[in-house]
């Protein structure tokens, strides 16, 4: 395959336009929904998120942070996914220190994040919890 092959073989996955643009993101968001265990996980707690948001009527500041929260570790899932996913394509599947650290970087970025949705939804839900028991 020449340059010019190989240019025009680039060109075909090039964005075009936003409506382009726009399917590639969507086929992504799909693709790990479907594909990714922990990101139905994470599906599921961002819905009981919404639903105790609603359930408790939480202020308009409080919303922002839920959904800041809920937001980032969907985000972050994503792109851990798709590290994970180029580090075993270029490592061919082969065992490599540098592949590992890459993979568990990109996997304590989530657990990171998460941390701080966990620590978000506390300072949020504990105190209206509490008061609904006491």
């Amino acid at each position: 395959m020449d340059y010019q092959d190989r240019n025009n073989q680039r060109k075909k996955w090039k964005n075009r336009d936003l409506l382009t643009s726009m399917e590639f993101a969507l086929t992504g968001l799909y693709t790990a929904f479907k594909e990714e265990r922990n990101m139905k996980k994470h599906a599921v707690s961002a819905v009981l998120v919404i639903l105790l948001g609603l359930l408790f009527r939480v202020s308009a500041t409080e919303w922002l942070f839920l959904l800041l929260a809920v937001s980032l570790v969907i985000a972050f899932e994503i792109v851990n996914s798709a590290i994970e996913n180029v580090v075993d394509l270029a490592s061919d599947y082969h065992f490599s220190m540098l592949a590992k650290n890459a993979k568990d970087m990109a996997a304590a970025a989530v657990l990171f994040v998460s941390g701080y949705a966990l620590v978000t939804g506390s300072i949020i839900f504990l105190p209206k919890i509490w008061q609904l028991l006491f």
